[in-house]
């Protein structure tokens, strides 16, 4: 568990907007949930910049390594109809 005397690091997402999608805005700590969102309620929408909040414990997060750039994404290479230069469009398509 990544604790240290200031508690747990949890990042913190924001949703401007509703049907916005939710934007990583930095880190708190706390020693619990609640006291995590309360934390990053005080600290990033004390001017109204949010409508909702989520929360992740930073030691629960998993990423990709860019050492691993290649051998990890190459395997989609292989396959064009993924890429949308694969297909056309018909004629009078819209909003695609």
């Amino acid at each position: 568990m990544s604790k240290d005397s200031q508690g747990i690091v949890w990042e913190v997402f924001i949703r401007t907007k509703a049907g916005k999608p939710f934007r990583h805005v930095g880190s708190v700590h706390a020693y619990d949930k609640e006291m995590a969102m309360e934390n990053a309620r005080d600290l990033y929408t004390r001017r109204s910049e949010g409508t909702a909040i989520w929360l992740a414990k930073a030691e629960d997060i998993v990423a990709s390594q860019p050492e691993d750039e290649g051998a990890f994404f190459e395997p989609s290479n292989d396959k064009p109809y993924r890429h949308p230069t694969f297909y056309e469009l018909p004629e009078g398509a819209k909003h695609i």
